[in-house]
């Protein structure tokens, strides 16, 4: 009876340990979809940190989840995608490239055709990215490729899930994450 109690005591332990750290520190998370092409792929498995979100670390040109957002449908969740703009910072997009606060960026990752970043809402093509927001978009620019801030605005980051910081698979992809 001592031995069965001592074992139920240390898996019991075990899982709340694992707990711990799937809630608050990290997760594993699979890519679905092609809005991140050419930096991810649909199906490819990441490591996500949840640490930098919770202290306000994120910075421009992190990949980050997002865990909600309106209209996002409970199959794609979470979705990920590239932090362009933090709070304080002026967004405009125009003539097929993203301006933040009146510099072009200079985006060597995404996928666009010759038009460049597309507006999509332009209510969401110039604006000033609240307090405790970021403004997202995906690495595939192709029209009708990533449902991102163009089309919803910008993200508060309590909804922001971790930021992805390293693929294990595909083993010929393995690496930190840019």
């Amino acid at each position: 009876m001592r031995e069965v109690l001592d074992w139920t005591v240390h898996i019991v332990i075990a899982v709340l340990i694992g707990l711990f750290i799937v809630t608050f520190v990290a997760q594993i998370t699979i890519v679905n979809g092609s809005s991140m092409e050419t930096t991810l792929q649909d199906g490819d498995r990441l490591i996500i940190e949840k640490i930098s979100p919770r202290f306000g670390w994120l910075k421009r040109g992190d990949i980050v989840t997002i865990n909600d957002y309106p209209g996002l449908d409970s199959e794609r969740k979470p979705i990920i995608k590239r932090v362009i703009g933090v709070e304080g910072d002026r967004i405009e997009i125009r003539g097929g490239k993203v301006y933040v606060n009146g510099e072009a960026l200079d985006e060597d990752y995404i996928n666009v055709d010759a038009q460049g970043t597309l507006e999509v809402n332009v209510k969401f093509s110039e604006l000033s990215v609240p307090k405790g927001h970021i403004y997202v978009l995906g690495d595939n620019r192709l029209p009708g490729q990533s449902k991102d801030s163009r089309t919803f605005g910008t993200v508060e980051i309590k909804d922001v899930g971790g930021k992805a910081i390293f693929r294990f698979f595909p083993f010929n992809k393995i690496g930190t994450l840019k």
